[in-house]
């Protein structure tokens, strides 16, 4: 039996402290993992419903066969975890810019570890997924059918300032450039859905549709809901 806080992992990174940590629920006794970015809660084991639906949503955007998928940020796993149920999906590559959360997977800390990193479909990756994003793509470089991204609280309250050029139209144009003809770039986002972004996301993008994913809030008693963003490269 784990005591009812345990720390699982402390690390100084470029972005401050990193802790990962799991706890018991008093009253159910289920295991519950949770990411501190210095005094910030991150991400938590308790609230997965719109990080799963990142990837549902995503991949129904598009009807084509045999996929190649990029997901940025790696965090607890759910995302790419459940990129991995669709069978469509050929590749599935993971870009997170912390090596300590790479390390947390390929430890097996979490419970979606080992469906990741044992599926020969992935390839876990240590890079900055913004500028690969601003970077182009080499002649022969990979052309992704979707990109999923799950990094910032959303496109106006980014975790790094570095990150905020992404939003913009030409950030986004610079993504584009990383999709496969009629490829798909889904986004979550913790805030409701935002009507200057989407027309941001509308100049660059078709078929652009903000998603409000509800789901039961245990801490308040109530609901709660996320946004994911989806829309298909011109």
């Amino acid at each position: 039996m784990i005591a009812r806080f345990e720390e699982l992992d402390w690390q100084e990174t470029r972005m401050g402290e990193l802790t990962l940590r799991r706890r018991a629920d008093p009253a159910t006794g289920e295991l519950i993992y949770e990411v501190k970015l210095k005094d910030e809660y991150l991400m938590s084991s308790l609230f997965t419903v719109a990080e799963g639906e990142l990837a549902t949503l995503g991949l129904a955007a598009t009807d084509a066969d045999d996929l190649d998928v990029l997901v940025g940020g790696l965090g607890l796993g759910y995302t790419a975890a459940t990129a991995l149920h669709d069978d469509r999906v050929r590749k599935l590559h993971v870009i997170d810019a912390l090596p300590a959360v790479i390390g947390w997977h390929e430890r097996m800390l979490l419970p979606v570890s080992a469906e990741l990193v044992q599926d020969p479909r992935t390839t876990l990756i240590h890079d900055d997924f913004f500028a690969v994003m601003r970077s182009a793509p080499e002649p022969d470089g990979a052309r992704y059918d979707v990109i999923l991204l799950d990094v910032d609280h959303s496109p106006r309250h980014t975790l790094d300032p570095s990150h905020a050029d992404l939003y913009t139209a030409a950030g986004l144009e610079a993504l584009a450039r990383h999709l496969a003809d009629r490829g798909v770039f889904a986004l979550w986002s913790d805030d409701p859905p935002d009507e200057d972004f989407m027309t941001t996301l509308a100049s660059v993008f078709d078929d652009t549709v903000a998603h409000v994913v509800s789901f039961d809030n245990r801490l308040t008693g109530g609901t709660s809901s996320n946004t994911v963003y989806t829309a298909t490269r011109r």
